[in-house]
């Protein structure tokens, strides 16, 4: 079960305390879980029930009892407990195949892992400044917010850069709406797109702008084109080809990607960041917040990196394919397919090989 599961199950819960008159409250639209806490209980937390409380007229322990009954039984839940004023604590059955349904998500859904409709009932509209970086930062906010299911269109104060085409970024309109739209207004870049696509080219450029948060100044710097760990867009891009190469040397050697035990070690750090994926990805798509995107995709390459030094995926020298190798090249692999998706929403390549 990923998180976004437990999430809709717990929903469901309410939903069908709701329906059985047990409780007297709106239904939230959703439901957040959040990983516990170093010395919590569990494996997730959620505090639903603190929330509810109020509108229901009843104590939280109570909403929190009213929901644990129903949560408990949902296959894929090994335990609720109740703690503190009324947090639930849901501790996931059977994680071998808690492991195995993140990457069964992965590999079926591919490059739209953690796409999803829950903004599929909004109609949006954004405006911004004949600038570049509110140019990219409005393009890439489109396209999460498409993922997510809701529909968009994009207006611009006056006509389009021409050089913005070649950054990918398209405008729906030109021109003063007739009625106030939500803003898209990230710090000027202080360049032209023609400058930077003259000094960083397309993906430079476009990470350049992303990767800060929007109150922040744009990241333009020589850095971006430093070929080495030093550049994180480097860093997230060469994570993908290597995982891509794993799967071309695996083929090699003779074996593809399977399950096995449950993955621990400096495995448990990567899987974990591949089950978030969809919430970063929602997070992302509510806040306007394309540089959330971005650091996910750092923090995967990093773990990636650190469990294919630990736990290499292709065997070495005389030694033999093994179950273990191709349960860490289903990891490699589903790893490389969350980067190259992520680096999609934002309208960055993600090369087979650099």
């Amino acid at each position: 079960m990923t998180p976004a599961d437990l999430s809709r199950t717990v929903l469901h819960a309410v939903r069908r305390a709701v329906d059985e008159d047990a409780l007297r409250v709106p239904v939230p639209a959703r439901v957040r879980v959040e990983r516990t806490r170093p010395g919590g209980s569990g494996d997730y937390a959620c505090a639903v029930a603190l929330q509810l409380a109020g509108p229901a007229a009843l104590p939280a322990l109570e909403v929190a009892a009213i929901l644990r009954e129903r949560v408990a039984a949902e296959p894929g839940v090994g335990r609720v407990e109740i703690t503190g004023p009324g947090f639930l604590s849901f501790t996931l059955d059977a994680p071998a195949a808690g492991d195995r349904a993140v990457l069964d998500a992965v590999r079926e859904q591919g490059l739209a892992y953690g796409h999803g409709d829950a903004l599929r009932e909004e109609i949006l509209q954004f405006h911004h400044a004949r600038e570049v970086r509110a140019a990219v930062t409005a393009h890439a906010v489109r396209r999460l917010v498409t993922a997510q299911g809701a529909r968009v269109r994009v207006s611009c104060e006056e006509a389009s850069d021409p050089d913005w085409a070649r950054l990918g970024v398209t405008v729906d309109a030109h021109g003063t709406p007739p009625v106030p739209l939500t803003g898209i207004r990230p710090v000027p870049a202080g360049v032209t797109a023609g400058e930077l696509l003259e000094r960083f080219g397309p993906d430079a450029a476009r990470w350049g702008l992303l990767r800060p948060a929007g109150h922040d100044r744009a990241a333009l710097g020589p850095e971006l084109l430093v070929q080495g760990e030093a550049n994180p867009l480097f860093r997230v891009r060469y994570a993908h080809a290597r995982a891509r190469a794993l799967t071309r040397g695996a083929a090699l050697l003779g074996f593809t990607a399977g399950h096995a035990a449950p993955y621990d070690g400096a495995a448990r750090p990567l899987l974990d960041l591949i089950a978030d994926h969809p919430g970063v990805l929602l997070a992302g798509a509510r806040h306007r917040a394309p540089d959330r995107v971005a650091r996910q995709l750092e923090a995967v390459a990093h773990a990636f990196f650190d469990f294919h030094d630990s736990c290499p995926p292709l065997p070495a020298g005389d030694e033999k394919p093994s179950a273990a190798h191709r349960a860490r090249l289903a990891l490699a692999e589903a790893a490389g397919t969350v980067l190259a998706g992520g680096l999609s929403l934002l309208g960055i390549r993600a090369p087979e090989h650099l």
